[in-house]
């Protein structure tokens, strides 16, 4: 595996690739690598001739400051895991590297960015968009590979691929959990051993809520049923959950609203961690 840190180096090795037929796929990450992360690179390998991923913690996108200097920085134990999972290039840049100059680029990411996430962090996904699209622009690209835990994330990078005219497969990966339920994230090594005890009670309230919704109980009633349960959990504290058209990103009233499948998103606070998952709702009794 080649560790790159410029631009200049991973288009050179890119275009290298790609002049030699190859399939080129990227994972883009900030790094702190679990088996999520690596699932993500299995998939590209299966499908991709050259796999470039990218480490790297992007300022732009953190609205909490605080956030930012904690989230957990594991660079030379990264480059361990992407060498063993057979990565052909791993892209570590700086900050200057990727920001020469500042950024004041404002995306119009539409209806998808405005919900959720983007209601709670302001500016969240436009930091998103800055630094994914500069990241397809110095790879290019034939497919891009991101998990299905920030579900709303692909949506906004979907649509900010439209937006730029980036003719890129955008590939959803299912979300991957530890062996007690509790979806994989870079925060998670940042719970106390009491907190990551109860964190995997996030989806089995979702899950349960989910098997319930089969009555076809109204959706209020289920939204309300999950944040009254996970706030019952001393520690936990909903800081939302809705039920969205998973194309669209919106809300839904009611069942008849449904255009496409629904999906339960929520973010829980557990302590000062800040935790995400999600639920896919069945349509169909």
């Amino acid at each position: 595996m080649e560790i790159i840190s410029t631009v200049a180096g991973l288009r050179e090795a890119v275009a290298k690739a790609k002049a030699e037929g190859l399939t080129v796929g990227l994972v883009p990450t900030m790094g702190a690598l679990h088996a999520g992360h690596i699932s993500l690179i299995e998939r590209a390998r299966k499908e991709c001739g050259f796999v470039v991923v990218s480490v790297f913690v992007n300022p732009t996108q953190f609205n909490n400051q605080n956030d930012l200097l904690t989230y957990p920085r594991t660079v030379e134990a990264d480059c361990e895991k992407l060498t063993e999972a057979g990565v052909d290039v791993a892209f570590v840049p700086t900050v200057e590297e990727v920001y020469p100059e500042p950024d004041t680029r404002v995306f119009d990411l539409g209806p998808v960015a405005e919900v959720m996430e983007g209601a709670m962090r302001p500016g969240h996904f436009n930091g998103v968009a800055q630094v994914v699209s500069k990241l397809f622009d110095f790879v290019r690209p034939d497919k891009a590979y991101f998990g299905e835990k920030d579900f709303q994330q692909i949506a906004v990078i979907r649509r900010m691929a439209e937006l730029e005219g980036f003719d890129i497969d955008i590939v959803a990966c299912p979300i991957k959990r530890e062996a007690d339920g509790l979806a994989m994230s870079s925060r998670n090594v940042r719970l106390t051993p009491q907190q990551r005890a109860i964190a995997p009670e996030i989806h089995q309230v979702l899950t349960d809520n989910a098997d319930l919704a089969l009555q076809r109980i109204d959706i209020e009633t289920l939204k309300e049923m999950v944040v009254t349960e996970l706030n019952a959990i001393d520690g936990m504290e909903v800081e939302y959950y809705e039920i969205v058209d998973s194309v669209t990103l919106q809300p839904v009233e009611t069942w008849e609203d449904a255009r496409h499948d629904l999906v339960g998103c929520v973010t829980v606070w557990l302590g000062d961690v800040r935790l995400i998952d999600n639920i896919k709702y069945p349509l169909s009794k």
